[in-house]
């Protein structure tokens, strides 16, 4: 039945249809359903897209913090009625092609979505998916391993001591170490104290161990059933056969059960309220100027879209770009380094919130703060907002709309994403992706007066439901809660009995064995690797009659012309190298000879859909192997503004300059703030990079440009320019290093465009990269190449200190590349290390939140890594063991195909049209050629298990002399690891800090 086809009131497998929308936007229908026994709602998105998509979710409205929504959606994917294996979502993980499979827990919801091209796969999935959300086992075990428990183990002094483990319990533990994560969860506590919102949905390191089995199955219970379950379909499989399937593997079970969780607006203020949160940092040199403060408000109703459309409109205009009046007010205050964490319009919640504020500021700084928001929105309402502002937020929006990409998510799970909130909150899905009514309602108001600046007086000005917040630095924090932690601990050890000691050390043997037993995943479904297509994608360039400059890609991009250009660096001056990425950062966003950074940041959103440069450093595929390094520029824009596009991309490359002091200053403080914050969330990559940075010069260069020593540089600059001595000198350095590196790049002969779109808006872009290309300098030879700086060269053996409560532990050593044989066999050992081994290990039996093996194919580098993990000798030795595990050949051909599956769902990942051509024109740039993709897929797919273990002999070794080690924890952690190790006669890591 065609989608068109479906008519409102019609009955299809016990479900009434609503509702039949459609969506033109995107080119789809939605059919909105309510399954007739349960009430069970339903949304399908219908359209061509063969990456389909699946998930049901929950309104899940905890009391407390003790992370009994978050707890439960690891604990339901860990055995079912149908599948009694101890980890399907994981299993399953070997056993598909999916491009997307996970779990969300949000404030008030809880969601299991996967996407996957392959329809067998789809109802495999769905068919695990479903009798894990509604017949899971919730066994006790699984709850002590997923979510928190009490072992015993040997402490300093000899005596055994108690400590709490758990995954959940960890990567909570992980979470709250970020200040981005304390200020939002303060932020909702203070804003809704009279909601669920003010719990910590994801859990309180300090509330979970409250938690109890009972507690766990008593919300299930109440919130997992059908009548209080959302179900989402996306793609072009037919829905009858979807509903037919959830009819039979669920609906049909249960009846009509009449609950309330609707969760209710939070009570309105009279008056406005203040608010203060301490979070751990433990460097106080600088502690004095690491608070963060923010004026918070709630706004509408999530369910009012007209509403949530005028505060997307007006966050676009208050904080889109650099030249918008709040962002430009706040960061040129020089008050702090940049917007403070959780700034913009969240929608999320029932009753949505906007934010805005500075981080790295003083204390003495945070009423300044307020009043520079406050000044400046009176004087948008007095004076009136600007009309180009209106239309550039606008355009933005129309932007968004007409482009569809898979990046973050695939476009089926970020649509899901989109509307979950909206449903479970009773809004009208369909409201949320046409907006084109409330566009133009938008318009008719604003043709009326002054619209928006009468909304900013009544969200804002006039308001009083608003928080002003601080977080503050606390030195001593992480050590009280570790201490409080540890005296809580020693007080529960003194009072237990024999019989529960006992129970404890049952407990933990029962885990252990679980954990050991190799199962029998057979009942678990599965594909054939005939179900693999042995095919790889390939997207040639096309011969476009008119383009004689650039590469064009002939694309049904929704009238969006994509346009990038690499610039080889190689030209770039040694010493200058470590500043490329700031470079890349500065070149698009300090204005020009001829225009300020704030009109090319207001023509850039009022014209286009971004412009940017990023530095691409590595070793072309083909068997030479030499290195590459360049910078892309990139560009895109809806047809009718090409040549708006390419004014601007002609600006900066042929009257660029770096003059404005100022905007350096806050872009480098700006840049600095946001690596400082990215490093706890993402610690698992800035020590897997820090250990590989001697094993090839690509590598080396990865740490400089991308990671903690690219950190280090740019904060020592970060200092030098906020300090009034050193600042002018600091600043005019700055200029003339970026000056001689764009000299360096911008010249004829450096350039290598291609564009993306249909052929005419080719043609057009075409002509204006030739025009821009005949007024480059002459003097230069293409330079896609690496020059000649100083890399690493000794093994890493060395620990990071910041403030984090967990670690993030890597190894890295050198392998080989994609070309060569054993390529093929070291893609399929990362899969199976990972999930027969560093999984159980790290995971279950660490509680880590992951534990994972990388094969970096252009580099020929292997890397294991941590993520979270309340340990570090532990888990060094665990990737000794794993060196074990896979040469004495401790898994089965199953398990071979299982890995080969893996990575085949990763290599054969599907792209929309534009990134599609993008990555195939990147390809050519770093020389890896359609024939060693297929090459290394055929040897893929015909992987048997001797040459896995032959190839496991040739590189997996326990000896660590020629792997490199990097930890990223906290001075404590680092400190006990190492006494742990000196213990065993093993070498300390030497410890540095970030």
């Amino acid at each position: 039945m065609n989608q068109t086809a479906f008519t409102p009131g019609q009955t299809i497998s016990g479900y009434r249809i609503q509702q039949v929308s459609a969506l033109p936007a995107i080119n789809a229908h939605l059919i909105q359903l309510v399954h007739e026994k349960t009430n069970a709602v339903h949304i399908h998105i219908a359209n061509g897209d063969k990456e389909n998509t699946f998930g049901v979710f929950f309104r899940t409205v905890p009391t407390d913090s003790t992370g009994v929504a978050h707890i439960l959606e690891h604990t339901v994917l860990c055995g079912s009625e149908k599948y009694k294996v101890r980890d399907p979502f994981f299993s399953m993980l070997k056993r598909s092609l999916s491009t997307f499979m996970n779990a969300f827990t949000a404030s008030d919801w809880t969601m299991y979505p996967f996407s996957t091209q392959n329809k067998k796969d789809y109802f495999n999935l769905m068919d695990v998916y479903l009798d894990a959300a509604f017949f899971p086992d919730l066994d006790s075990l699984s709850f002590k391993q997923e979510g928190h428990r009490l072992e015993l183990e040997p402490g300093e002094n000899g005596e055994y001591e108690l400590v709490y483990k758990g995954v959940v319990y960890n990567e909570m533990k992980g979470a709250m170490s970020s200040p981005g994560q304390v200020m939002s969860r303060a932020l909702l506590k203070g804003l809704y104290p009279d909601t669920t919102y003010a719990n910590n949905s994801g859990g309180d390191p300090a509330d979970i161990p409250k938690l109890t089995h009972e507690d766990l199955k008593a919300f299930h219970a109440r919130y997992y059933h059908p009548s209080n379950s959302y179900f989402y379909t996306y793609g072009d499989l037919p829905l009858e056969e979807r509903l037919n399937f959830i009819e039979e593997k669920v609906l049909s079970r249960f009846d009509f059960l009449d609950m309330d969780t609707r969760v209710p607006s939070q009570p309105r203020w009279q008056a406005p309220k203040t608010m203060t949160q301490a979070y751990a940092y433990s460097d106080t040199d600088n502690i004095a100027a690491k608070y963060q403060g923010c004026v918070a408000w709630l706004t509408p109703d999530i369910a009012d879209h007209f509403e949530v459309l005028v505060m997307t409109v007006l966050e676009q205009i208050l904080l889109g770009n650099s030249a918008s009046p709040l962002r430009k007010a706040l960061i040129d205050s020089t008050l702090g380094s940049a917007l403070c964490d959780d700034t913009g319009f969240d929608s999320d919640n029932r009753d949505t919130m906007f934010v805005c504020g500075l981080k790295d500021i003083e204390v003495t700084a945070v009423p300044e703060v307020e009043r520079i928001v406050f000044n400046t929105l009176e004087t948008l309402v007095d004076k009136g907002i600007d009309q180009h502002l209106i239309d550039s937020a606008i355009h933005q929006i129309e932007f968004s709309r007409k482009e569809i990409t898979n990046t973050p998510y695939p476009y089926g799970i970020k649509l899901l994403v989109g509307v979950a909130s909206v449903m479970v909150h009773e809004g009208n899905p369909v409201s949320a992706i046409n907006i084109d009514n409330d566009l133009e309602k938008l318009q008719k108001e604003l043709a009326k007066g002054p619209f928006l600046e009468g909304r900013i007086r009544r969200y804002f000005l006039d308001n009083p439901h608003r928080l002003l917040f601080t977080l503050v630095p606390d030195e001593g924090l992480e050590t009280r809660q570790a201490e409080n932690v540890r005296h809580e601990l020693q007080a529960r050890l003194k009072s237990l009995g024999e019989a529960e000691l006992a129970q404890i050390n049952q407990d933990m043997a029962a885990l252990k064995e679980r954990q050991e037993t190799e199962e029998n995943v057979d009942v678990l479904p599965t594909l054939a690797l005939e179900d693999v297509p042995p095919e790889i994608e390939i997207v040639h360039p096309d011969t476009i009659k008119g383009i004689t400059c650039a590469t064009a890609f002939d694309k049904a991009t929704s009238g969006i012309l994509y346009f990038t250009c690499p610039a080889g660096a190689g030209n770039i001056a040694p010493d200058l190298f470590p500043m490329v990425p700031f470079f890349a950062r500065a070149f698009t966003n300090t204005g020009t000879k001829n225009s300020s950074y704030v009109q090319m940041a207001e023509r850039m959103d009022l014209y286009t859909g971004g412009i940017f440069m990023s530095p691409f450093s590595g070793t072309h595929f083909d068997q030479k192997g030499e290195g590459h390094s360049f910078l892309a520029l990139q560009g895109k824009a809806l047809d009718r503004n090409i040549d708006h596009l390419f004014d601007m991309v002609d600006e900066y490359i042929n009257a660029g300059g770096f003059k404005d002091h100022d905007r350096l200053k806050n872009l480098i403080l700006q840049y600095q703030a946001g690596l400082e914050a990215s490093i706890v969330g993402s610690g698992h990559r800035y020590a897997i990079t820090l250990s590989a940075r001697h094993l090839s010069t690509a590598a080396s260069i990865d740490e400089l440009w991308h990671g903690i020593e690219q950190y280090i540089r740019i904060k020592d600059l970060a200092t030098r320019v906020n300090n009034e001595k050193t600042r002018a000198q600091a600043l005019a350095e700055l200029e003339k290093n970026l000056s001689a590196m764009a000299c360096a790049v911008m010249r004829k002969d450096n350039f290598k465009p291609a564009v993306i779109g249909s052929a005419a808006s080719m043609v057009q872009a075409d002509k204006r990269i030739e025009k821009i290309y005949d007024n480059l300098p002459n003097g230069s030879s293409q330079a896609f190449y690496t020059p000649q700086i100083e890399t690493y060269t000794l093994r890493p053996y060395d620990g990071w200190m910041t403030n984090t409560a967990v670690s993030f532990v890597a190894q890295s050593f050198k392998a080989v590349r994609i070309s060569h044989e054993d390529a093929p066999a070291l893609s399929v050992i990362a899969k199976l290390l990972r999930s027969l081994f560093l999984h159980r290990e790290i995971r279950e039996k660490g509680g880590a939140y992951g534990g994972f093996a990388l094969f970096n194919m252009e580099e020929g580098i292997f890397s294991f890594g941590s993520y979270r993990d309340p340990h570090i000798k532990r888990t060094l030795d665990v990737y000794a063991d794993a060196c074990d595990f896979i040469t004495q050949g401790r898994f089965t051909q199953t398990d071979i195909k299982e890995a080969i599956l893996q990575v085949c769902s990763d290599i054969d990942k599907p792209e929309t049209p534009a990134p599609s051509a993008m990555k195939a024109f990147y390809r050519r740039i770093t020389k890896l050629s359609d024939e060693i993709r297929k090459g290394f897929k055929d040897a893929l797919l015909g992987m048997d298990k001797q040459k896995v273990v032959e190839t496991a002999g040739r590189y997996f070794f326990r000896d660590e002399s020629a792997k490199g080690i990097s930890v990223v924890s906290s001075k404590p952690l680092l400190e006990q690891a190492n006494q742990a190790l000196e213990a065993e006669g093993r070498e300390p890591l030497v410890l540095h800090k970030i």
